[in-house]
């Protein structure tokens, strides 16, 4: 019995180690079956795991530079990027196939010649050095013979590109035709009748029409979507009561800040070295007899004004030249004096008294400010207490009871910006918060600590009437100004009609020649140059606009004004045109292989790679 118990043991052993191995074939233990080395046949050319590995690895390290944060296998394939980096391995593989089928193909001597003039395979002597050549494949995870062989196809794909695209160009039709849209140009005169020209006087809406308004416009009185939240809030000025500040500690802070409160006396002032003595004291005397200036003398050395500005410097750092300086008028060049580069001439632009602040004058603020930094570390000693209190299951109403925060309500959007809203912080909180968030404790820029909890989200909705009345009165009377405007304006463009006198309707008047699509003027609305565009030659056309309506006249169509920028934009475009006719003529060779290869992919291949990513 216990022979057949050991050889049924065995069995059972030999079963579970087929199974295990079988599993393992199915989740990346490739090399150790010997069996799956790709993970995608495309024509004659296959993409080895390594290359589907590199690709990947490739793709997910360039997103974790741009966003600066890791990125697992999951997170990686809910991006796409697996995806992307086996589509460009295809891509590539399709058209090494097609090129392999063209009979293309890169001879060993150019390929030598290519991989001598690689700049990382050469030494100090600048020539060709085997090791770094070595060296620099090994760290890319490569063999000699793979780098080559890749190097090879890179080399016939790009013979093959370079003749699909070379010589491709677009009609300068496009080119032109657009340039001319950006460069055309109008001429036009305009007439502008504001709302203090209007002779009827715009009164209060009755009910009848404040409601009639509010429902045909009601989208204007939409609500946007909003966050009705809760919130608990502290600040360091709450905590005041709980800081002694010691007058040994203001005295402390007063004297290390001494320099801001007491300033000596400076003065504003240039300085431009000599070389001796009497070469500073003849450029003096050139001054004093108007024979030069001191920009001129500065000019002269190959000095800009900002060279030579030393800013407002008091008696002891000026040394020497203090006396001289500070006994000098304002405007007057005075030397030679000392300075610690030679003798040297100094202007002086500005005066600076002497400002003494007595600790008396402010104590109270900066026993404030003590106040103040030492409650906000006592806000920040409390977090903890609060988080603890939170993740107890103690409610913001709660904590505003026993930790005596200050707990409110705010219907939160996008727009919000008074009270706590103010906040970057709290906008950030609000913005971000969802429904059964448990509330965290954050702190606002100023110091103050914070939790919040929504409460509510309300959809998109019209605002009551009996809210939204001024801005519905406000909104009827500007559309009734509107309309008396341009029927007045009408009236006008009428008369134009007639005599062609823009002179005679006295209202404000001016004349634009020349003006592009992209010009705008002050006072207009903004599709003003859209519809003056619109307007044949000789055409009036009433253009409407807040509190004003213009009477315009199209007076003259001219062609784009031929220019430097003109010319330069115009042969942009047609580089840009011709890039991308060339690009989507290479695209659709690509696809075209793509298909006729007829790619198959081994899902368990891919499966094992991400799995031991």
């Amino acid at each position: 019995m216990a022979a057949v118990a050991k050889k049924m043991s065995k069995t059972f052993v030999w079963i579970l180690m087929g199974l295990l191995m079988v599993g393992l074939a199915g989740f990346g233990a490739v090399d150790m079956l010997g069996t799956a080395r790709t993970v995608a046949t495309v024509g004659d050319e296959t993409i080895s795991i390594d290359e589907y590995y590199r690709e990947l690895q490739g793709e997910i390290r360039a997103l974790q530079q741009q966003t600066g944060r890791g990125l697992t296998m999951s997170q990686a394939r809910e991006l796409g990027l697996d995806q992307l980096a086996l589509s460009r391995l295809v891509a590539l593989a399709a058209l090494d196939h097609e090129v392999t089928q063209l009979g293309v193909s890169l001879g060993d001597e150019n390929l030598q010649q290519e991989i001598m003039e690689i700049p990382a395979f050469q030494g100090v002597n600048g020539g060709f050095d085997r090791e770094a050549y070595r060296f620099a494949v090994e760290q890319a995870g490569l063999s000699e013979s793979e780098f080559e062989d890749n190097l090879r196809k890179e080399s016939a794909r790009t013979l093959v590109q370079s003749a699909l695209i070379s010589g491709v160009s677009m009609p300068d039709t496009f080119a032109q035709t657009m340039t001319d849209f950006v460069g055309a140009r109008r001429s036009f005169t305009v007439a502008t009748l504001g709302a203090d020209q209007l002779q009827t006087e715009i009164t209060t809406p009755t009910e009848a029409q404040i409601s009639d308004y509010y429902d045909t416009n009601i989208d204007q009185f939409t609500l946007p979507r909003t966050k009705r939240v809760t919130y608990a809030l502290l600040s360091p000025e709450a905590m005041l009561d709980q800081v002694e500040v010691d007058e040994e500690s203001i005295r402390n802070l007063y004297e290390t800040r001494e320099a801001e409160f007491n300033q000596p006396a400076r003065r504003l002032v240039e300085r431009l070295v000599f070389s001796d003595a009497e070469a500073a004291q003849s450029a003096l005397a050139q001054i004093e007899v108007n024979g030069t200036s001191f920009e001129k003398l500065v000019e002269d050395r190959g000095l800009t004004m900002v060279d030579v500005d030393l800013g407002d410097l008091s008696a002891t750092e000026l040394g020497d030249a203090a006396d001289g300086i500070f006994a000098a008028e304002i405007g007057a060049v005075v030397g030679p004096l000392p300075s610690d580069l030679g003798p040297a001439l100094y202007r002086v632009n500005g005066t600076l008294e002497a400002r003494e602040t007595p600790f008396e004058e402010v104590e109270a603020e900066l026993r404030d400010e003590l106040a103040a930094a030492r409650a906000r570390r006592l806000l920040e000693g409390e977090a903890e207490n609060l988080n603890d209190l939170l993740a107890g299951g103690a409610t913001l109403e709660e904590l505003g009871d026993e930790a005596g925060m200050e707990v409110g309500q705010i219907d939160w959007t996008e727009e919000s910006s008074d009270g706590v809203a103010a906040y970057d912080g709290f906008r950030a909180a609000a913005s971000n918060v969802q429904e059964g968030d448990f509330p965290e404790i954050d702190f606002l820029e100023d110091g103050s600590l914070f939790a919040l909890r929504l409460d509510e989200v309300l959809e998109p909705r019209p605002e009551p009437l009996e809210q939204a009345r001024e801005s519905v009165i406000a909104a009827w009377q500007q559309a009734e100004t509107e309309a008396a405007l341009a029927e007045m304006a009408q009236g006008t463009a009428d008369q134009l009609e007639a005599d062609g006198d823009f002179t005679a309707t006295g209202l404000p008047v001016r004349v634009e020649n020349g003006l592009t699509r992209t010009a705008f003027l002050d006072g207009t609305p903004a599709d003003f140059m859209t519809q003056v565009f619109e307007m044949e030659p000789g055409e009036l056309r009433v253009i409407s606009g807040p509190d004003q309506a213009q009477i315009v006249r199209l007076d003259e169509v001219l062609p784009p004004e031929e220019n430097y920028e003109l010319n330069q934009m115009r042969q942009a475009l047609g580089a840009q045109m011709d890039q991308t006719l060339a690009r989507n003529l290479f695209d659709a060779f690509v696809r075209d292989a793509q298909t006729r290869s007829r790619p198959t992919v081994d899902q368990q291949a891919l499966t094992a790679v991400h799995t031991n990513f």
